[in-house]
């Protein structure tokens, strides 16, 4: 019973968080906007892409764990040790490139099976605008490098599933995580809900590998790395194609 009770503790836990995270993103972003817009800052795509990034990645997804693991007694460094954050080593930097190479396939095979099924994948909105202003699209680069990948994994693999870890077993806690991130998707997708469902359902896979890769190497900047390349590698693909 008393183990029940832990994993109902850690599920709820680990999905506050990280839908906590989400909802703040949400309200910081659009109240921040507001705010830019009232003063006159915020005319131009590069500073509204500004004020998505940091109030929208750095401030919930990095300001929402610290503030757990306070509320938890950890010093800084202690949460360095439990998110395992150290330089990746020649075979950390291989799985890296072997996690990407397995999204692709798998994110391909997902796609195809998908459309095979005569259903339509909602457009993300960040990847429309790159498509309609690519010029954008190395400073959108550059932000998955430096604030999706680190923000969003901090908060769902470092955060919410090492949360999940502590009652779960690997085989639980990864997929329950990837769920949860690709679910929280929903709004930066095209308003078709059909079609956002079905791309959560093939964000699931990309998910799924930054937690196997997590789970595998205990070092939190692996799956940042992957993350990051793979939407690299994504808004590349428009930017040669555009």
């Amino acid at each position: 019973m008393e183990t029940s009770r832990g994993r109902l503790r850690a599920l709820v836990s680990g999905y506050g968080l990280g839908v906590g995270g989400a909802v703040l993103a949400l309200v910081l972003t659009g109240v921040s906007l507001l705010a830019a817009s009232a003063v006159g800052f915020g005319g131009t795509t590069a500073e509204r892409f500004a004020l998505v990034f940091l109030f929208g990645q750095y401030v919930p997804f990095l300001g929402v764990p610290l503030a757990y693991f306070r509320s938890r007694g950890m010093s800084f460094d202690a949460v360095r040790e439990y998110l395992g954050i150290r330089a990746p080593s020649l075979r950390e930097v291989g799985i890296v490139i072997a996690g990407l190479l397995g999204i692709l396939v798998l994110a391909t095979a997902m796609s195809l099976a998908v459309r095979a099924l005569g259903a339509q994948p909602a457009a993300n909105n960040a990847a429309t605008q790159a498509r309609d202003t690519p010029q954008i699209i190395p400073f959108l680069i550059v932000a998955m490098l430096l604030a999706v990948g680190p923000c969003e994994e901090t908060l769902f693999r470092g955060t919410v599933q090492n949360r999940l870890r502590e009652s779960f077993s690997a085989v639980a806690a990864i997929p329950l995580t990837a769920v949860l991130f690709a679910g929280i998707h929903f709004t930066a997708l095209a308003p078709d809900s059909g079609s956002r469902l079905v791309t959560i359902v093939v964000l699931f896979v990309p998910s799924l590998v930054f937690g196997v890769v997590y789970e595998y190497t205990d070092n939190l900047v692996v799956p940042v790395a992957t993350h990051g390349l793979w939407n690299s590698l994504l808004l590349a693909s428009i930017y040669v194609a555009t």
